[in-house]
């Protein structure tokens, strides 16, 4: 399914999508490559606000100012700066796997010492995460008690939904309703582009959870291109697939595979 999307592209390429109904009931997912491993560049800015605000409840509080402060500026504008004190405030890496192994994150690996931005993950373990942002049950290994509870989505939400215009890209392709955040990184061995995007869109009256990564890119734009792209593509087949589940069981047949899963790696 995203063949025509790589064409012409000497890059590497995942995708994850989980569609939701108002119930938070799936209706349908699929994946590309989803347990390839990627830098996450920026990306990891969403993963750091969720272990600071897990922190802060376990500690019966709310965010103090600074903390806002910085994760406004991280999320809205990535601000790197802010990004660099919550991820002290956190515990860097310790600090993150605490965190996700609440959120059942079992495949991100924090970047060591100072550098975030290196952490490691997967467009799987990016959709799961963005299940415990935009669910009300939180992920699917964590309680209630465990996860984030609704003022912490509620808040994430608010942030991913006020990004600066100028990062108003990738998962926004596929619809003017949407949150995300955005990563990119250029790579100082090579020169090439890490570009990434992760969020939430409402299209065609559902939720669509999705997670696009990329290296490997020539340049900035072309990554964004290339992540656009299997946004669509990638929106485009799960509706495809819904329709057709719901097809199968008005027939009494259908193939549980999606047409990622058909395509393989």
């Amino acid at each position: 399914m995203l063949e025509p999307v790589l064409r012409d592209y000497d890059t590497r390429l995942a995708v994850a999508v989980l569609s939701l109904d108002d119930a938070d009931r799936e209706i349908a997912s699929a994946s590309y490559r989803g347990d390839a491993e990627f830098n996450t560049a920026s990306v990891i800015k969403v993963n750091i606000v969720a272990a600071l605000l897990l922190q802060a409840q376990d500690e019966g509080r709310g965010l103090t100012t600074e903390e806002q402060q910085a994760a406004e500026a991280m999320i809205s504008t990535s601000d790197n700066d802010a990004t660099n004190l919550l991820w002290r405030r956190i515990g860097r890496r310790e600090g993150l796997k605490a965190a996700n192994d609440r959120l059942g994150l079992s495949s991100t690996q924090g970047g060591s010492g100072a550098r975030w931005g290196l952490t490691r993950t997967t467009a799987m373990d990016q959709v799961r995460l963005l299940r415990s942002v935009f669910t009300r049950g939180g992920a699917d290994s964590a309680s209630s008690r465990q996860g984030l509870n609704p003022a912490s989505r509620a808040y994430i939400q608010e942030l991913m939904g006020h990004i600066a215009e100028d990062q108003d890209w990738g998962v926004s392709a596929a619809s003017s309703r949407w949150a995300l955040k955005n990563g990119w990184l250029q790579r100082t061995t090579t020169g090439l582009w890490v570009i990434n995007s992760i969020g939430q869109v409402e299209l065609h009256g559902h939720r669509h959870l999705v997670s696009v990564l990329s290296s490997d890119n020539a340049s900035m734009e072309d990554g964004v291109s290339l992540v656009e792209r299997a946004v669509k593509a990638a929106i485009g087949a799960v509706s495809a697939h819904a329709r057709q589940r719901l097809l199968g069981h008005a027939t009494g047949s259908s193939d549980p595979r999606t047409a990622f899963e058909r395509g393989g790696d």
